[in-house]
């Protein structure tokens, strides 16, 4: 009886070992090795350099004003050309009388050495070139297309730390205007500028004053800076004021008041402003950047950006090699940019690391499209990065680098055409974005003030660009 059982035990053993096997076996007939699944990574070198824009498409939000020369990234001379506009729904009280004028500067903050001394000049625009609000506007622009300087409106010598604080977050610098310039805008205004076809009667009867041929009276302003090198200014606005008094009479009375007050010609969005940005030494400055390819930078305003090239063409032939016929599924293709050399010394004057900067696929002309035509982030021509850290927990350094995630515009490259090119070019740009109430990114701008962000280049020893990727064939 005990022998029958042992016996037993055994054969149910055998029977399923035996039907475990053939379960086994049975699936791989199902699905032959040529349909197996591939999953594998792979990383990419990537050649890299810097590249050097002529200018970008102003449309700034705060503007620069000043000089700084700066060791590394060389000078950056920083004017404003700006229209302003002639207040809403306003018409000046019979008998008005121009008393005088002034340019006022809003400012958060400043660039630099705040002692440093530095003399703005106020011009003019006198040519009759008037800026089109529709039309897109290069940092490159020639002044001289729009004022011959002759008519110099007000002068300053000052040091940003000079200002008056006014609230917590402004400071001002106002400029007294000559009375030759009082009035002229008087005349050209003539307070009663009903009798002279330039103003617009509106259902409430007040007469306005037509924007575009109020800029034709009065063409604009440009602010310079004629000397100082070690500051610039962060203008947040600009605003022509300009007094009047003018006697009131109120029923009843026998005598008249007399009423001193003043009304606003803002620079504001509603017109056009400039910022014009020059680098006299670039040339000096790229051999200086140039001289070592282990590292690229990003500089702004216009002065430095860095150029990314992908080896598409060798990418599809290592994978299609491990893949064969299968389609192909990108799951991830990551970009990571190193930043070094980081100064995070608060009381040194440096450029602050760019806290977004964006990839734009194509050459010179794809990124000159992508402002001028004020387009948006996309995953397949247009990608958005913001600087992240990580600290290593042996030696307490803090890291800081951009990461792209490039599958999605891979995989559209790869589908889309039937021959690659052996590479494709990005140009790294750093960048201003505004928001709308939803926080939905609204516009994309280049980068106007002052940044910049030494970066591992695809050449570097220890952390060189790459792209790391993780695909499958199936």
């Amino acid at each position: 009886m005990k022998s029958s059982s042992v016996f037993f035990i055994i054969l149910l053993s055998l029977l399923t070992f035996s039907c475990a096997d053939d379960f086994t076996n049975m699936g791989v007939e199902v699905q032959p090795t040529s349909d197996a699944i591939i999953v594998d990574t792979a990383t990419l070198a990537l050649t890299s350099e810097n590249y050097y824009p002529n200018f970008m498409y102003s449309r700034p939000d705060s503007l620069l004003l000043g000089t700084f020369v700066d060791e590394t990234y060389g000078t950056v001379y920083a004017d404003i050309l700006t229209q302003v506009e002639p207040p809403v729904d306003f018409s000046y009280p019979p008998g008005s009388v121009a008393d005088s004028a002034k340019i006022i500067l809003y400012y958060y903050t400043w660039f630099g050495n705040q002692y440093s001394p530095m003399e703005v000049n106020i011009y003019e625009m006198n040519k009759d070139t008037t800026f089109l609000y529709s039309n897109a506007y290069k940092s490159d622009i020639n002044i001289f297309d729009y004022t011959d300087l002759t008519q110099n409106l007000s002068h300053r010598i000052f040091s940003a730390k000079d200002a008056t604080i006014i609230r917590d977050d402004a400071t001002t610098i106002e400029f007294p205007l000559n009375q030759d310039f009082v009035q002229r805008f008087s005349d050209q205004m003539k307070i009663h500028y009903t009798d002279n076809g330039i103003g617009n009667e509106i259902d409430n009867g007040v007469d306005t004053l037509d924007v575009a041929k109020f800029q034709k009276m009065f063409n604009g302003l440009y602010i310079t800076t004629d000397f100082g090198t070690a500051s610039l200014l962060y203008i947040r606005g600009v605003v022509l004021r300009y007094y009047f008094h003018y006697k009131y009479l109120a029923e009843g009375d026998t005598d008249s008041t007399t009423v001193n007050t003043y009304v606003n010609y803002p620079a504001n969005k509603e017109v056009r402003t400039i910022n014009r940005f020059q680098h006299p030494d670039r040339e000096t400055v790229k051999q200086r950047l140039n001289a070592t390819d282990t590292v690229n930078y990003l500089s702004s305003p216009t002065n430095v950006y860095t150029k990314i090239n992908i080896p598409l063409k060798k990418l599809q032939d290592s994978i299609n090699a491990k893949i064969g016929d299968k389609t192909l599924l990108l799951n991830r293709a990551i970009l990571r940019i190193d930043a070094t050399d980081i100064d995070t010394d608060p009381s040194d004057v440096t450029p602050i690391l760019p806290t977004s900067i964006i990839l734009i696929k194509g050459d010179t002309t794809s990124y000159n499209d992508f402002f001028e035509n004020r387009d948006l982030p996309s995953n397949t021509t247009a990608i958005l990065a913001r600087y992240s850290s990580e600290t290593n927990d042996t030696t307490d350094v803090t890291n800081y680098y951009y990461s792209f995630d490039l599958a999605p515009l891979l995989t559209n490259e790869l589908k889309k055409h039937q021959t690659l090119p052996d590479t494709m070019s990005f140009m790294v740009v750093p960048v201003s974005l505004k928001y709308d109430g939803s926080s939905s990114i609204m516009e994309v701008k280049p980068q106007n003030l002052i940044k910049a962000v030494k970066l591992c280049s695809g050449s570097h020893p220890t952390k060189p660009m790459k792209l790391n990727l993780v695909y499958s064939g199936f």
